[in-house]
């Protein structure tokens, strides 16, 4: 795949990208690298922490999230940059064992009226567990690539 144009996206379409399986070396495994606090990192610490046991990172979710996305293709040569990310909510922990699948919307997809090669593409994110609860939420902005641009 070639990855798809901002004229390719339809406002309310529904991408569902590929489940994330995490388990506790997973979780530990990032967390010691770019979140180390005892919550994500230490079991026994965790265990009488607020959340009553080891929890994924939050910033593991939405990079997971997102990579689980990316792999999908979408973006292959055609995404210019992501100018960011917005109202990231971390709804509910993510544990070890849970099952993590993005539900993606458009929620809007325009073309540039002043560089008109490209367009702004809004996806809406709902980050569900195995059991469909909401675990994450977050909007995001990318630029991508116009196809008669």
């Amino acid at each position: 795949m070639s990855g798809r144009y901002i004229e390719d996206y339809t406002v309310g379409e529904v991408i569902v990208a590929p489940s994330i399986s995490f388990d506790e070396d997973y979780i530990i495994g990032f967390a010691q690298e770019y979140d180390p606090q005892g919550i994500h990192i230490d079991r026994d610490y965790a265990e009488n922490g607020p959340f009553s046991g080891l929890i994924a990172s939050g910033f593991q979710t939405v990079a997971a999230s997102f990579a689980s996305f990316l792999r999908m293709g979408y973006f292959v040569e055609t995404s210019l940059a992501g100018p960011g990310m917005d109202e990231i909510r971390w709804v509910k922990p993510v544990r070890p064992g849970d099952s993590l699948t993005p539900h993606i919307t458009v929620a809007e997809a325009r073309v540039s009226k002043s560089k008109p090669d490209r367009g702004i593409l809004h996806l809406a994110w709902d980050v569900r567990n195995q059991d469909g609860e909401t675990v994450l939420t977050m909007s995001s902005m990318t630029m991508i690539k116009a196809r008669n641009g």
